[in-house]
């Protein structure tokens, strides 16, 4: 995770802390001379109200949602297989074995057994539904397999040229949430298919970027957090966090071995997002805001003998410390409160 201008507090906190240090201390500098020689500091900055943001970076990958394994429903020789990258529709063929189209119906559940009239389940009822969308009716849409749904089923098999039996199952239909694009061939044309192994790989056919986060920075992108993403053309695009792993796991990085959530974004345009698959993609996160803030660049403070940080005012060609307390820390300022600090006020920086 990139976070750019972003400065975690505690890291900034002893940057500061080194810097006015050095300043303060050592003698022999030209800002070390000119504080002492006319007690002002060399530059100075103004101190600002307004909206602090604490915003990050973080690699990802584009690609596509819900990949899946789709599985062989029958043994034989795989006849014929999709174009990879090629989308996929109801009613269309998967795959083809021994000359036999295996084609996409719609459903979350798995296709698992060979449906006939007396049958009940959930794989009848998104059957049914399927048929009555490509315009096989006659039947109430229900969980019950009826001979009104069979009479059904040899009409969509004749105008497939299957054989007309009034039953349907795994050598016949797959079920998928939607319709999917396929990722990868699992066994090529020529192979011989055993059910239950894998024969293709598919995706959902929109995009979507995952990438990864320490699990103490997790809190930044909650499912809901509206990101931004750089896109592999130099556009952008928005999008929001849809989903966020509940296993931390090791990274992929030999050097990193903190662990790390995975999150997925899904945009608000997909159909307007291009690019190809697995692209490298950087998303833009923006965490707690603070809205009506005065801030400071953050080498403004100064770590003040007794503890604690200050800051130098500057008024009327004179300057004075004065503490502070501090809060957030991004875009290269931090928020800060106490001393009597107005919009306006100018403060002391080193020089530039």
């Amino acid at each position: 995770m990139r976070r750019g201008r972003v400065l975690a507090a505690g890291v900034a906190v002893l940057a500061v802390a080194a810097g006015s240090v050095a300043l303060t201390q050592l003698g022999g500098s030209d800002r070390a001379d000119a504080r002492q020689n006319t007690g002002l500091p060399p530059d100075t900055a103004a101190v600002e109200r307004g909206d602090l943001r604490d915003s990050a970076q973080a690699d990802g990958k584009l690609g596509y949602d819900k990949q899946r394994k789709v599985n062989a429903g029958a043994a034989g020789t795989m006849t014929w297989t999709p174009p990879t990258g090629s989308t996929v529709e109801r009613d269309k063929r998967l795959y083809e074995i021994d000359g036999l189209a295996v084609r996409l119906m719609y459903g979350s559940g798995p296709m698992y057994r060979t449906v006939k009239p007396g049958d009940r389940g959930r794989d009848v009822e998104q059957l049914e539904r399927n048929l009555a969308v490509l315009g096989y009716t006659g039947f109430t849409p229900d969980d019950e397999y009826t001979d009104l749904t069979a009479a059904a089923v040899k009409r969509w098999q004749k105008a497939h040229d299957r054989e007309q039996t009034g039953t349907l199952g795994p050598r016949d239909v797959v079920f998928a949430p939607g319709e999917v694009r396929i990722k990868s061939i699992g066994t090529p044309v020529g192979d011989l298919a055993q059910p239950g192994a894998p024969v293709l790989t598919t995706t959902g056919s929109e995009r979507v970027v995952t990438f990864a986060l320490d699990v103490a920075e997790s809190a930044l992108a909650k499912a809901g957090t509206k990101v931004t993403v750089d896109l592999p053309d130099g556009s952008s695009a928005p999008g929001t966090v849809s989903s966020v792993g509940r296993t931390a796991k090791p990274g992929d990085d030999p050097q990193d071995s903190e662990p790390k959530v995975t999150l997925t974004v899904s945009f608000d345009k997909p159909d307007k997002v291009g690019g190809f698959d697995q692209s490298p993609v950087t998303v833009n996160l923006t965490g707690e805001t603070r809205k009506n803030v005065l801030s400071v660049p953050v080498n403004a403070l100064l770590a003040l003998p007794g503890g604690g940080f200050g800051l130098q005012v500057v008024e009327k060609g004179t300057a004075r410390d004065v503490k502070v307390e501090l809060g957030m820390f991004a875009e290269g300022r931090v928020e800060v409160s106490g001393g009597g600090l107005r919009e306006g006020m100018k403060v002391g920086v080193p020089s530039l």
